[in-house]
């Protein structure tokens, strides 16, 4: 049926009525709440304009009349946060990951619109953050962005809001670059680094344990997160007369008020693997497996607990400045870019898009049954040749990058650490 007066959109209310009674003022409408049916408001004030603006103040804290209430427009960001951090402890997610949401709402997203109604934060509002955020760093940009979604669609869940407002907001651009594997020069000054690492005569203090420098050669030489790799056990390492196969069975992960702690899932199914060691890696793994129990990881603090991915990345960077390298870019994350450069040269993207467990494969239900079988070595030897201290082959560095090479690289620059979160 068409003609006759339209109706009042849910969340919103008709013409304002003003009528005197006695020495007052009443302003009244109708609002139709969020379960569709419209109800009376009024506001009583000494004059029109007072009665109106005070009407007008009550519609806007009206609360959700059917839904409970429990978000409105009238709510303030920080008690959506609130609820949402709630909701985020119930969710089945790895501790790292709420860690690091946690932290992005609380240092970012919070202090930007901690002052603001949901009514009041538009899409211009959120516009404007995102690019101060870019200002910083595009990564800041695109982290903050997604806690925004988060939230938001939080409130859309519960009918606090009618849309999303970040959505309208400009795209997040970022200059095009190639990612870069480290070269032969640097993986080389690197290890003469942290092989005199606080290693000079006479100089006091324990001596290093070397446990930082050989990390970075299981790095180098399976690709791994550095999570993945400290949270190696002996019974996660079979050596066989093919050659060695770790399997990737958890990370390490840093938690407030725990420390290092050992989980027991890596970031994501397909991360869990078994993948094969060159032998330059996997003769560090030998030595480092003398004594240590099954339980225990490999790499550990001198409590016999995981060592903490910080520790490590601050050793790093003492390498890197002993090395002249100090203000190069690299960071603990372009071992497993450099891995994942080899082996796409040497065997094509998608050969190492499996390797660093980005992507899963089809395979057969005999593969499921003896998947240690299957388990192809040539990465390993294309690793072991290219990247070994003694006489590496730089051929396959030199090469032009595969066909999807840079896709899969992006996706190690975009793939956080779960043993990186604060």
């Amino acid at each position: 049926m068409s003609g006759g007066r339209p109706r009042t959109a849910i969340g919103t209310y008709g013409a304002v009525y003003v009528m005197r009674k006695a020495d007052r003022c009443v302003a009244e409408t109708r609002f139709r709440d969020i379960d569709g049916r419209l109800r009376k408001v009024t506001a009583t004030a000494s004059s029109p304009t007072a009665a109106k603006a005070l009407l007008k103040e009550r519609l806007l804290n009206r609360s959700g009349y059917g839904s409970g209430g429990v978000l409105t427009l009238a709510s303030r960001f920080g008690d959506l946060v609130e609820l949402w951090l709630a909701d985020l402890e119930l969710q089945e997610l790895a501790e790292g990951t709420k860690q690091s949401y946690r932290d992005q709402v609380r240092l970012h997203v919070l202090p930007a619109f901690e002052h603001f109604t949901l009514g009041e934060i538009t899409t211009g509002r959120v516009d404007s953050f995102l690019k101060s955020q870019a200002a910083v760093s595009h990564s800041r940009a695109r982290q903050s962005r997604t806690m925004l979604n988060l939230l938001f669609g939080f409130a859309l869940r519960h009918d606090a809001m009618p849309r999303n407002p970040v959505e309208g907001t400009c795209a997040l651009r970022k200059q095009k670059s190639q990612p870069q594997a480290l070269t032969l020069a640097q993986i080389a000054a690197i290890r003469v680094a942290a092989t005199n690492w606080r290693a000079e005569p006479g100089r006091p203090g324990p001596k290093p344990d070397g446990q930082v420098r050989d990390i970075i050669e299981v790095l180098l030489g399976t690709a791994m997160r550095t999570g993945e790799v400290l949270a190696l056990r002996p019974c996660d390492i079979e050596d066989r007369p093919t050659g060695m196969v770790v399997a990737v069975t958890g990370t390490v992960v840093q938690r407030k008020g725990q420390g290092a702690v050992r989980q027991d899932r890596p970031k994501s199914d397909a991360s869990i693997r078994r993948i094969p060691v060159p032998e330059f890696a996997a003769a560090v793994l030998r030595r480092r497996l003398t004594g240590v129990p099954p339980g225990r990881t490999i790499f550990a603090n001198r409590s016999a607990g995981p060592l903490s991915p910080y520790n490590v990345r601050r050793t790093f960077r003492e390498f890197l400045a002993d090395a002249g390298l100090g203000d190069s870019g690299i960071s603990l994350r372009w071992y497993r870019r450099t891995g994942a450069t080899v082996i796409a040269r040497g065997l094509g993207s998608d050969a190492a898009a499996v390797f660093l467990g980005h992507t899963s494969t089809a395979i057969t239900e005999g593969h499921y049954i003896e998947r240690d079988h299957t388990i192809d070595l040539t990465p390993a030897a294309h690793l072991e040749r290219t990247l070994r201290p003694d006489s590496p082959d730089g051929a396959l560095l030199i090469l032009p990058p595969a066909v999807g090479e840079e896709e899969v690289l992006a996706t190690v620059d975009g793939d956080p650490d779960v043993g990186d979160v604060a």
